[in-house]
């Protein structure tokens, strides 16, 4: 039986539109096939089956009716009451059937593919692979540090969206703006931070780290390795007050304190990154106790209650950089000297690597090169014996600075470890010290203290047979590595003289 369509289908709009929806159809089901069986394609696939070919085939489809009612009004009416009357279907006739029936089991399957199709587009846009990968050269530093850290098996929607409808339209309208942004290179290098329209740390980091899940003290040790000639080892042993040292003391004590749920910790700072503290009360929500700390010359007024520049603190004070930590060179130097990957008898390695690290260069091709040429000249000028007799540790040295370095360091988008500051700790950024400088004082001359046995107390600290042990129960004080005395040290902060750069 011949197939016959009404007459108004024979238009070039119709046909157009008929020839770009079965294209469409048939590429994206042919693509996602390949990317299903054969595991083939990445993130730039996803973005044609799910978004791309789909509005190509919205848009021929529309042009098929398109069509059919621009020949209709060329073609005029027989009469008015023709004009003024609903269309007729009459499966009596040939080409109102098939056209019923091409209609009834073409929107069908369309619905059916569209079902599958929108739940396939939804699980990419929330994919790993759309939000680190897609746009390349913009979110490369984000993906690669997400990749090292702690988080690297948590979608980034589950800390940047969270669950529930709502946050996924917000989330994928101020994506609109940044798909502009990236199109015509409107984007900040390094991105700007930090992001104010992110989700309320409580509503997705506690769905994982909850206030009452209590954590006990935790022993930290770390290696460094002294600016010298021979790279000195020098270790340190912390035992890290995370929590009280009994858990059934719960928050009640430890640097998780901050978070407890019977108190309110709020503060005022004098910039948006939330780098100089100037005001900070506490509330006891038990007792109503309130305290008031700020600097003597700070004479802050305003109305509290509405002040847009009053926080109240949760974990993104201390944890603003969870997965996109990148790390100063004294540190991701330090491990690679430790893992083997740069060999420690290569003399004054450490302090040539923190001189390399600390040259701001313009691309990662350039950065390559910069490293191997820095490190043969050193040695061929310097210690030509060295050069000359250990080329093995030499090549070995240079690609294992070169892979730690483009971990944490991305020329094209200006991003190293001063462009983001970690307010865990306080060596290269201020981070405890913000508030805990000694400089806030209450009303009754109590400061907030700059003790560093508040947060931790070490256990072991020096070099080779100098190591020095505390007993059970005890704790040493600080032995500053290298040639400075105490006072010099207890009188300032370690950013004076720490930039990342020293060990």
């Amino acid at each position: 039986m011949k197939l016959k369509l009404p007459v108004s289908t024979h238009n070039w709009i119709s046909l157009t539109g008929f020839t770009v929806a079965v294209i469409s159809l048939f590429m994206i089901t042919f693509l996602f096939v390949i990317s299903t069986v054969f595991l083939e394609g990445g993130s730039y696939l996803g973005l044609v089956i799910y978004i791309v070919l789909p509005v190509f085939m919205i848009i021929g489809l529309v042009l098929i009716p398109l069509g059919m009612l621009i020949t209709v009004k060329r073609s005029g009416f027989k009469d008015k009451e023709q004009k003024d009357s609903w269309p007729k279907i009459d499966l009596n006739q040939i080409s109102h059937r098939n056209a019923f029936f091409i209609f009834t089991i073409g929107t069908t399957l369309l619905l059916l593919i569209s079902a599958v199709g929108s739940y396939e587009a939804f699980h990419f846009t929330e994919s790993v692979a759309f939000c680190g990968t897609l746009c390349h050269d913009v979110m490369e530093p984000e993906h690669t540090a997400y990749q090292n850290s702690a988080h690297a098996r948590v979608a980034c929607v589950a800390c940047h969206v969270g669950t529930g409808a709502d946050w996924y339209v917000r989330s994928k309208i101020s994506g609109m703006y940044q798909v502009y942004s990236v199109l015509l290179d409107k984007y900040q290098r390094p991105i700007s931070v930090p992001i104010h329209n992110l989700r309320p740390a409580r509503e997705t980091c506690e769905q994982c780290h909850w206030p009452q899940k209590f954590y006990a003290q935790k022993l930290r040790a770390e290696r460094h390795y002294l600016n010298d000639v021979d790279n000195t080892q020098w270790d340190i042993q912390l035992l890290m007050k995370i929590g009280a040292e009994q858990s059934a003391h719960g928050l009640k004590e430890g640097i998780h304190w901050h978070i407890n749920p019977d108190i309110a910790v709020e503060y005022i700072s004098e910039d948006d990154k939330n780098l100089s503290i100037l005001w900070v009360r506490y509330t006891n929500i038990k007792t109503g106790e309130i305290k008031i700390y700020k600097e003597e010359d700070q004479d802050i007024d305003l109305d509290l209650s509405g002040s847009d520049n009053l926080h109240k603190m949760d974990c993104m004070d201390c944890h603003n950089r969870p997965s996109h930590n990148y790390r100063p060179p004294a540190f991701f130097v330090n491990e690679a000297i430790t893992s083997g990957s740069i060999s420690q008898d290569l003399p004054e390695i450490k302090n040539l690597s923190m001189e390399i690290c600390s040259e701001k260069i313009s691309d990662s091709d350039s950065a390559k090169k910069y490293i191997e040429r820095s490190i043969k000249e050193f040695y061929e000028s310097e210690y030509p014996e060295v050069f000359e007799s250990e080329p093995e540790k030499i090549q070995n040295a240079i690609q294992g600075l070169t892979d730690v370095y483009f971990k944490n360091i991305f020329p094209k988008m200006n991003v190293r470890w001063d462009a983001y500051p970690n307010h865990i700790g306080h060596l290269e950024f201020d981070g405890c010290f913000r508030c805990h400088n000694d400089n806030l004082t209450n009303e009754d001359g109590d400061t907030i203290q700059k003790d560093c046995n508040l947060c931790h107390t070490i256990i072991a600290q020096g070099s080779g047979e100098e190591m020095q042990m505390a007993r059970v129960g005890e704790s040493l004080p600080f032995q500053h590595p290298g040639d400075i005395t105490e006072d010099e040290w207890q009188e300032s902060l370690c950013t004076d003289c720490h930039t990342g750069l020293n060990p």
